[in-house]
């Protein structure tokens, strides 16, 4: 998978893409139709209701879940056309995940959490340890690197899972409910250092949330409802 083709085209484009979960009287359409382009630097909110289908497409996006039918391109490439190996190779080396609940490693230092990704690629140790120290510093952690969840408040551990997604230097960063277990002045602060990797690394951010506070951060917008895009609107608040 190459990064070439016309830089017109978006990162990320979705086209007609539908998500159903059983069958009979217990089937479930999670997404309905779902049309949607992200461009290469992009911030974008996804909101919505529980159940409205922002999760799941994120998911998809993520290539954590596949569509039931519809199109997903990924710099002008049809995911659902990729091998099992093939997709692993895009997550591995084209996108970066935070979650809600941080999923760190509970009995490994911070330094050795964001390693993971690279001991994934193949990375020798030593870039591998230089480059974790980088990304820790880039969060705010210099001097914790050594340190395990447990001895992390809730906003360090996410820190280091921001430090671990970008680590790899990925084309997309999805984040799940980034903020969704910290307080307000930690949500704030975790946003701030989304939005500076956004705007000076050119990151594209891809973030489902359900607070408007934190959705304020984001260039775009992009609600849904009942499994469809019910808007799609740059941010004239954007923080």
């Amino acid at each position: 998978m190459t990064n070439s083709g016309a830089t017109d085209k978006p990162l990320i484009k979705l086209e007609g893409v539908t998500k159903v979960y059983g069958t009979g009287a217990a089937i479930m359409r999670a997404l309905r139709g779902v049309d949607l382009c992200i461009n290469k630097g992009d911030f974008v909110a996804v909101m919505g209701p529980s159940g409205s289908g922002k999760s799941t497409c994120l998911n998809v996006l993520g290539c954590l879940d596949t569509p039931t039918s519809g199109a997903y391109h990924f710099h002008g490439i049809e995911v659902g056309s990729l091998s099992r190996d093939q997709l692993a190779r895009l997550r591995r080396h084209y996108l970066g995940f935070v979650f809600q609940g941080y999923n760190l490693l509970s009995r490994t230092s911070a330094l050795e959490n964001v390693e993971l990704p690279m001991i994934y690629r193949g990375m020798p140790a030593g870039e591998r340890r230089r480059n974790a120290l980088q990304a820790l510093e880039a969060v705010g952690l210099n001097g914790w690197e050594h340190h395990s969840p447990s001895e992390l408040s809730g906003g360090q551990q996410q820190r280091v899972a921001i430090a671990r997604a970008i680590v790899t230097s990925p084309d997309v960063l999805m984040a799940d409910e980034p903020t969704g277990n910290l307080d307000t002045a930690r949500s704030r602060e975790i946003m701030e250092l989304l939005t500076s990797f956004n705007q000076e690394q050119g990151i594209t951010i891809v973030m489902v949330t359900h607070e408007a506070e934190m959705a304020a951060y984001a260039k775009r917008i992009v609600r849904f409802i009942d499994g469809v895009v019910e808007s799609d609107k740059q941010n004239g608040d954007v923080v």
